[in-house]
């Protein structure tokens, strides 16, 4: 494999989660939900505050995202890539990531204007999206959360897409359960949640449009090259 070209994949893997940390930033800055990936995470960081523990949200998706990792060894055994263990380093970085700009943004410093916290929701969202955009478009191996549910819905025989749904929709109601129970009330789950889960996947495809060919380029130097590094197995199975 071209060294040079893996260090700029590499390069562009960890700017699109940069970039996606800082639009998680900004939607804890709302206070209207964040994204159904990050509920989970947020939920614990937030429960365990309660006790008087600070977890911050960062190092909440470590752990959590280290458990999903765990989950595709324990469904895959012997067929599980050891390429994808870098799931758990790509995770470190994300975390680190997340509580940086959460300095940056002061996210526990929630807004308390509605339109300007329905601005950032909708700011946030948008980075997202650029985000993983971005970080698809490098061709490395899945984020946990999705290697996960690629990995249930491979064992399931069903498609990525609808165990994407259940596997979204269950972190979500697990997180609401916590919250319930722990800090009696909701908190860290909202509008907003719903709203991600809704819109980051429809901005998704018109930014790749934009993004893609320049990041191809980056990447691979052409198309052609990028179709070869599939070819050659170097591409974890994306839908």
């Amino acid at each position: 494999m071209n060294v040079k070209g893996l260090l700029s994949r590499i390069l562009v893997y960890v700017v699109g989660l940069f970039i996606m940390a800082f639009g998680v930033s900004l939607s804890l800055k709302s206070n209207l939900g964040v994204s159904p990936v990050n509920s989970l995470p947020n939920e614990i960081s937030l429960v365990f505050k309660s006790f008087g523990i600070n977890l911050s949200l960062g190092n909440a998706v470590i752990i959590i995202f280290s458990c999903y990792v765990l989950v595709q060894i324990l469904i895959k055994r012997r067929k599980f890539p050891l390429i994808d263990l870098t799931q758990v380093i790509f995770s470190v970085i994300f975390g680190y990531f997340t509580n940086f700009t959460g300095m940056i943004t002061d996210a526990n410093n929630y807004l308390t204007n509605l339109p300007l916290r329905l601005v950032f929701m909708a700011v946030s969202m948008v980075f997202i999206a650029l985000g993983v955009s971005i970080y698809m478009n490098a061709k490395l191996v899945n984020m946990p959360m999705e290697g996960m549910t690629l990995a249930i819905a491979e064992k399931l025989g069903k498609p990525f897409a609808r165990v994407k749904v259940v596997v979204d929709c269950s972190t979500v109601i697990l997180a609401l359960v916590l919250s319930l129970v722990f800090l009696h009330g909701i908190k860290g789950v909202g509008i907003g949640t719903v709203l991600a889960a809704i819109c980051v996947g429809l901005l998704v495809r018109p930014i790749q449009k934009l993004v893609s060919p320049a990041l191809t380029q980056f990447c691979f130097g052409s198309v052609e090259r990028e179709e070869e590094v599939q070819a050659e197995g170097c591409v974890t199975a994306q839908d």
